[in-house]
């Protein structure tokens, strides 16, 4: 006989999580919106508004890691997942352009080992389309210190056994290293 009050438990949690994923959906597109939003600003050189947009990606994150900080799943939700890359890109890429390095992401919330892999995996792009502009702006300083910090990234990020989805983003970082290496090659036959 089936234990119906169990599957009864059991369909209850279901539909609980069911309604705290329609949230996190929510919730983790407008962070990823924020971090989108923070990059494109800083491509127009205003860190004042990317800092901005920053914190309130932050403060979303803050927020469903203290509200459902007893549920596991919420770190394996799709949703949350890709806003949380797009956060760790965004902060690498503000780190980047505020102090010239590229750290740890000390937040109070948990980012894990993939999410921080998949975003700085995506920075060496970002520094090509700011190389782009510093090439257009003849900051040839500029575009030098993106080649040189995209390379190093992918010289790091080389000696992971990088697998999968990582594997994708890790390629796509070298192809953006790529690029930057010939903008950097078509800069120096003109210096």
């Amino acid at each position: 006989m089936l234990d119906k009050k169990y599957i009864n438990k059991i369909k209850q949690e279901l539909a609980d999580f069911s309604s705290i994923r329609r949230e996190v959906i929510k919730e983790t597109g407008d962070a990823l919106q924020f971090s989108k939003r923070a990059i494109f600003a800083m491509h127009r050189d205003n860190l004042e508004e990317a800092k901005e947009k920053l914190n309130e990606a932050e403060k979303i994150f803050v927020g469903l890691n203290s509200k459902y900080k007893s549920n596991n799943r919420l770190q394996s939700e799709g949703s949350y997942l890709a806003g949380l890359e797009e956060f760790v890109e965004a902060t690498l890429f503000y780190q980047f352009l505020t102090s010239g390095k590229i750290s740890e992401i000390k937040k109070t919330f948990r980012i894990s080992a993939e999410s921080y892999v998949a975003g700085i995996c995506d920075v060496p792009g970002e520094m090509y389309r700011y190389a782009i502009k510093s090439a257009t702006n003849r900051d040839v300083v500029m575009v030098k210190k993106c080649s040189s910090v995209a390379q190093e990234i992918v010289g790091e990020l080389i000696e992971f056994n990088l697998t999968s989805y990582l594997r994708t983003k890790f390629d796509q970082a070298k192809g953006a290293v790529h690029k930057l290496e010939e903008i950097t090659y078509q800069i120096s036959m003109k210096e």
